[in-house]
């Protein structure tokens, strides 16, 4: 049994696996680090010739044991996660059978491509880095393949792959410019079971307040102009149209209807919001927006929708009007009673009070004024940490705890309007956001998660109202942080968050930094889109036309070959003093006809041996030889200009090619 795989390749191979499998393993159960070090023993005991190959029925069964593995660690063998997983497993399990340089080249090869399925989870600057370095080491890969052993030097594997890298680097940029622009990897919409931050279709007592601790980030947004005040920004996601008496949630034949008309009014405000994936198609926009972007549509509910859920960051335009009226024309029949569905049954005090107030309040915008009166006016809490609600949740948070989050005020609110005959709904979505002042954009985190109502009011159409600004308006007009200080709640639950620790003005500076990096990285790198792209040739080249471009790109690449041609091709430059430039020169010239200088051979024995070799140039080479040691060793008093003479002279004796007569001594011709 022979290795026919070199030991240096082999050693270039587990380390190219090692480096590719990193980025996988905080996804992937611990056996897997276990499964790739048994794999990698195995392979090292191969080479040494003390274990042989799986058989036939060793790979079957392990070939089985990949996939039934698969599914009960992931529940299924379709999908983003176990598809990938089950990939990892036959790249590691190729280990071993491995059989020569050919089946080597498959692993270097499957390895690129297991580079790029980890972009599908992240497409941060950290692992786009770190791939770099991954593939780096996939190329040195290459290179070691083809090294002999008695040639094996690491390094300038190493040093080999840099530099093909180096080459390829403008050529790649070149292409990112100006190659038409196909939908990257990760924007593919594959079913995945990740578990995702952010809000849910539904809304319940306490579900909003939970994920008022995640520090994570939701989305950015960049106005044209300046910003608007933070208290003005209401984000919206989802409406929550039904109430089984318990929790809210979503309509979905709203989903199917026309949007509604909307009334523009107030200054038009444009803005450009980069949403962080999700998993849902859900986006996030202003009262009365529309969208130009093709995968954006606005629904009945004056809602925006993606056409697939997001699976990586999603970049889309807006624009809306901060004094837009909604629907300001009427609701239809089926409308109006898809707002005012109640539960037949629950909630009795909460039910009386609404019909007290319709009978102290004709009008529906009087009822709801002297409804946020009660609020604002009763010892009512803004809290984190709300007490347990029973079966009448609504009864018992108004009347008896009367502490909540805004889910709690907002649900309150809607089911008290319903009962007293107003349409009303809940909004959820975010309210705020961070000002960066490096970027000039905001950020918008889940702990600005928020919820709201709406009702809808004769001339004036969908009309928002929120009861929580009523009893904590520090939360809407200075934040979450602000409103929770004396509690001491905010993020209780992410206490090594940076976004916690906004007091300390230099690591909240190192924070916003970091953050309008990774920013630029998503406008710039990763939302390149062909309308960006056709913008950048209208910028620069003044047309978009292809047939122009075309030939402008083929200009560029081969302007690009030639200057790589001539920095990697052009012969070395001669160092050192006259003399060992000199020696240098003839050096170059002779190493083709096997009589290049030998190390540590000294000038009078290389003069014996090129003599030999090139009798009839005997003389010409040793007058350039009496010149050059009186140049070299008699400390510079010979004439340089003499020693270039002589060496000139020489070189035009010299052969341009061997020939059969040509007698190079110590080796057979």
């Amino acid at each position: 049994m022979r290795a026919l795989i070199p030991r240096n390749s082999l050693a270039w191979l587990l380390i190219a696996q090692l480096v590719v499998l990193v980025p996988h393993l905080p996804r992937l159960p611990w056996w897997l680090a276990g499964l790739w070090l048994g794999c990698a023993l195995w392979r090292v005991q191969i080479q040494r010739m003390r274990w042989g190959y799986p058989g036939r029925l060793l790979r079957v069964g392990g070939l089985l044991l990949t996939g039934l593995a698969v599914f009960f660690t992931q529940g299924t063998l379709i999908g983003l996660d176990a598809t990938v997983m089950l990939l990892l497993l036959l790249f590691m399990l190729k280990l071993l059978e491995m059989r020569s340089p050919r089946d080597a080249l498959v692993v270097i090869y499957l390895g690129f491509f297991i580079v790029a399925t980890a972009f599908l989870f992240d497409q941060g600057i950290p692992l786009a880095l770190y791939q770099c370095f991954s593939s780096l080491v996939l190329v040195a890969a290459l290179v070691g393949l083809q090294q002999s052993p008695a040639r094996n030097d690491p390094l300038a594997a190493l040093r080999h792959a840099g530099g093909m890298l180096l080459q390829a680097l403008p050529l790649m940029l070149l292409l990112f410019l100006f190659f038409p622009r196909l939908a990257p990897l990760w924007s593919v919409n594959l079913p995945s079971n990740s578990a995702r931050t952010g809000l849910s279709e539904s809304m319940a007592p306490a579900d909003i307040a939970n994920l008022a601790q995640s520090p994570e980030l939701a989305f950015r947004v960049q106005f044209d102009g300046q910003t608007p005040p933070a208290a003005t920004l209401y984000w919206r996601a989802l409406t929550m149209s039904r109430f089984d008496g318990r929790a809210w949630s979503q309509d979905r034949s709203l989903e199917r209807r026309a949007a509604p008309p909307t009334v523009a009014e107030g200054d038009p405000l444009h803005y450009q919001v980069i949403a962080q994936p999700s998993g849902r198609s859900w986006l996030y926009s202003l009262r009365g927006s529309s969208s130009d972007t093709p995968q954006v549509t606005r629904l009945a509910d004056d809602t925006l929708r993606a056409r697939m859920p997001l699976g990586s960051t999603f970049a889309y335009e807006a624009s809306s009007y901060s004094a837009a009226r909604l629907q300001p024309d009427g609701l239809s029949a089926r409308e109006r009673q898809r707002e005012l569905q109640l539960p037949a049954s629950g909630d009795p005090r909460a039910r009386a009070w609404a019909q007290q107030l319709r009978a102290e309040h004709a009008s529906d915008a009087g009822l709801i004024q002297a409804l946020l009166q009660q609020f604002a006016e009763q010892p009512f809490h803004y809290t984190l940490k709300p007490p347990a609600l029973g079966q009448h949740a609504n009864d018992e948070f108004l009347f008896d705890t009367r502490r909540g989050f805004c889910e709690h005020y907002a649900g309150a609110m809607a089911f008290v309007l319903r009962a007293a005959g107003i349409p009303a709904r809940v909004v959820t979505g975010y309210q705020g956001g961070e000002l960066n002042p490096r970027g000039g954009y905001l950020l918008v985190h889940q702990f600005d998660a928020h919820a709201w109502v709406e009702a809808w009011l004769p001339n004036s159409g969908w009309t928002a109202f929120d009861p929580t600004f009523q009893v904590a308006p520090t939360r809407i007009e200075r934040g979450l942080e602000e409103a929770m200080r004396e509690e001491g709640s905010f993020l209780a639950e992410s206490p090594l968050s940076s976004a916690r620790y906004r007091g300390v003005s230099w690591l909240n500076s190192l924070r916003l930094g970091w953050d309008d990096l990774n920013y630029q990285w998503q406008l710039r790198v990763l939302n390149f889109r062909s309308e960006e792209q056709l913008a950048l040739f209208r910028r620069w080249l003044g047309t978009a036309d292809w047939q122009r471009v075309g030939a402008v790109v083929l200009v560029l690449v081969f302007s690009l070959m030639l200057v790589q041609a001539f920095i990697w091709l052009r012969p070395r430059r001669l160092t050192g003093t006259p003399a060992q430039r000199a020696w240098q020169r003839l050096d170059r010239r002779l190493r083709p006809l096997g009589l290049g200088a030998k190390t540590g051979e000294g000038p009078r024995d290389w003069q014996q041996r090129i003599s030999r070799a090139l009798p009839s140039q005997q003389a010409e080479i040793a007058a350039f030889f009496d010149c050059f040691v009186a140049q070299q060793y008699a400390g510079g008093e010979a004439d340089a200009a003499m020693l270039r003479q002589r060496l000139k002279t020489l070189l035009r004796r010299l052969p341009r090619r061997r020939t059969p007569g040509l007698s190079v001594p110590g080796k057979a011709l």
